[in-house]
């Protein structure tokens, strides 16, 4: 089988990496994607929320590009970037047919949430790396689990991205795949997470609804999702990260 070639146990200077997401440019996960990477980066990410939105693009209206300072978090000097008013997989196509054509990695996140399982159809944050393979570039989706009783970290992230991607790039990535990436929500001073590659769950969400009137309202729990034994979903929720190979 084909495999991307170029692969690097370190961080290289000579190479090119593209940053988005599905939060938002100002959102603290991209900030904290950016301080996991020692290399200079081109940022090209959203400038609204558009968490949800799965594969989605812009074709019926113009696609607006403003070059902006962006902020990388609190006391670190911020960066010009690229704010597009469209989707993660909008900013993935101006990126690549307009801004840098020959990446080395497109790298998207870290997501405010979990990105497992049946989530990968859901996710803009997934579907911005799966459009860079579908142009035959590599990518990897960064997302954070979050527990609704406790703040995320988001240096504690930003350390466990770092780690992944050294960990990554010694990985072989088929053509037309990439790797999808969670990690888990831990209390302070817990252990450090294994790196576990593991499959996505097959299970779907849970599909709860309440009714009030006419109107059906969504009240399924993430967080009591199906563990399938082995899969993503099981990883992440017992503490560690998970990383699956998603091929198109």
């Amino acid at each position: 089988m084909e495999q991307w070639t170029g692969i690097h146990s370190v961080l290289s200077c000579d190479m090119t990496w593209i940053l988005t997401n599905d939060d938002g440019i100002d959102a603290p996960g991209l900030a904290a994607l950016r301080q996991a990477i020692s290399q200079p980066a081109m940022i090209v990410a959203p400038q609204t929320h558009h968490s949800g939105c799965g594969h989605q693009v812009t074709t019926a209206q113009p696609i607006v590009v403003e070059e902006q300072l962006v902020m990388m978090g609190e006391g670190k000097q911020s960066q010009p970037g690229y704010g597009i008013a469209g989707t993660p997989v909008d900013c993935v196509r101006v990126a690549l047919k307009h801004l840098c054509p020959s990446p080395t990695w497109v790298l998207s996140g870290i997501n405010a949430g979990g990105n497992l399982g049946a989530d990968i159809y859901i996710s803009g944050t997934v579907a911005a790396v799966r459009e860079a393979a579908l142009h035959q570039f590599p990518g990897m989706a960064f997302s954070q689990y979050h527990r609704r009783d406790l703040p995320i970290d988001w240096q504690c992230s930003s350390r466990w991205t770092h780690r992944v991607i050294l960990y990554l790039l010694d990985q072989p990535l088929p053509s037309h795949a990439f790797w999808n990436v969670n990690f888990p929500h831990l209390r302070p001073n817990s252990p450090e997470p294994d790196i576990v590659l593991c499959q996505p769950s097959k299970k779907p969400l849970p599909a709860i609804y309440r009714q009030n009137g006419k109107e059906l309202i969504y009240e399924g729990d993430y967080h009591s999702r199906d563990r399938e034994p082995g899969s993503d979903v099981d990883v992440c929720f017992s503490g560690n990260i998970a990383v699956s190979l998603i091929q198109l």
